[in-house]
């Protein structure tokens, strides 16, 4: 395995992304993430309860366990075929760590709800919604669905493409592969409810952990990214954007999603948060932009360019200090 931060981790990297661009994610192969949600569901089923106190050890345990066992086992393996053949040891680097970004993956969700929405296939565009969120989507017109698709490309910039991009260049595989698995950790018990309170304590506030720093530099790659998509995308608002991201990201009920999504509203001069129901409770969420003009479809659209316009930037800026640091003494 390569050096972190080092040229060949970075060449290692940039050809996981030319693969994940290629072919995202094919039903047929296995995923690693399909392996940490099932470890963790049985755990959490088996763990999950008794006093709080007791849940949140146990919680805390899980979580330990999922992780350093996820980052450990990516090792193992990419180490045992290293020693077969140093080739099949960059291939099972190289896979694991396109399997831990969701470029395409993330543009083609939010094009799933684009396509019918431009159509005027309302329902069509609630069901391919639904498939990416949380929250009900039955009754939404077409600016709350675009909401929805809006919010979710945002947020997912930082936890599907740009924190794993920086974890990869940290520590290779392993370490992207354990990022993952925090992430997925904090998408299965990571809320708020009765339930996963005190169980899901611990990979809540990793997750917030991990995703603090990456979360910050996306919004300043997404506005750079802005910067030069501006001649063609004449619609974004650049001028006032970071300052006005930095005042209202601390509004978001995460200490982390808010910098992204605050980020794109402002860019695109729309609004995003406001009232969501699950499962027919209604949460308020903080609003986060300026509404200049109504949310309609073909934000979504702005929205996956601004998304590529952030991780090359971000890109970028990993490739930089990598290129500082190799040209050091």
């Amino acid at each position: 395995m390569a050096e972190p931060f080092s040229l060949a981790l970075l060449g290692l990297v940039l050809a996981a992304v030319a693969l994940d661009l290629a072919i995202g994610d094919p039903r047929r192969l296995p995923h690693p993430v399909v392996g940490m949600g099932a470890v963790t569901a049985r755990l959490e089923l088996a763990w999950n309860c008794g006093s709080p106190r007791a849940r949140r050890v146990r919680g805390a345990l899980m979580t330990a366990l999922v992780v350093a066992g996820s980052g450990l086992l990516a090792w193992a393996a990419i180490a045992l075929l290293a020693r077969l053949h140093p080739w099949l040891g960059w291939l099972a680097e190289w896979w694991l760590l396109a399997s831990c970004l969701a470029i395409r993956g993330l543009r083609d969700a939010g094009l799933a709800v684009a396509a019918p929405l431009a159509r005027g296939d309302l329902p069509a565009a609630r069901r391919a919604l639904a498939m990416i969120v949380g929250r009900d989507t039955e009754t939404l017109d077409e600016g709350e669905v675009t909401r929805g698709a809006v919010e979710t490309v945002a947020e997912n910039t930082v936890d599907g493409i740009t924190a794993p991009l920086l974890f990869a260049l940290l520590g290779g595989a392993p370490l992207a592969v354990a990022y993952k698995a925090v992430n997925t950790l904090d998408s299965m018990v990571g809320y708020r409810s009765e339930r996963y309170l005190d169980f899901g304590r611990a990979a809540a506030r990793l997750d917030d952990a991990a995703n603090w720093l990456p979360a910050r530099l996306t919004a300043l790659t997404l506005w750079l990214g802005a910067c030069l998509l501006a001649r063609r995308e004449r619609g974004l608002r650049i001028r006032g954007a970071l300052a006005a991201t930095r005042c209202e990201a601390p509004r978001h009920p995460s200490p982390n999603s808010g910098w992204p999504e605050a980020m794109v509203a402002h860019l695109l001069g729309v609004q995003l948060g406001g009232t969501n129901r699950y499962r027919g409770e209604v949460s308020e969420r903080a609003r986060l932009g300026t509404p200049r003009e109504p949310l309609r479809c073909a934000h979504i659209g702005a929205a996956i360019r601004l998304m590529h316009g952030g991780w090359l930037g971000f890109l970028a800026l990993l490739a930089m200090a990598v290129l500082l640091l190799e040209a050091l003494p």
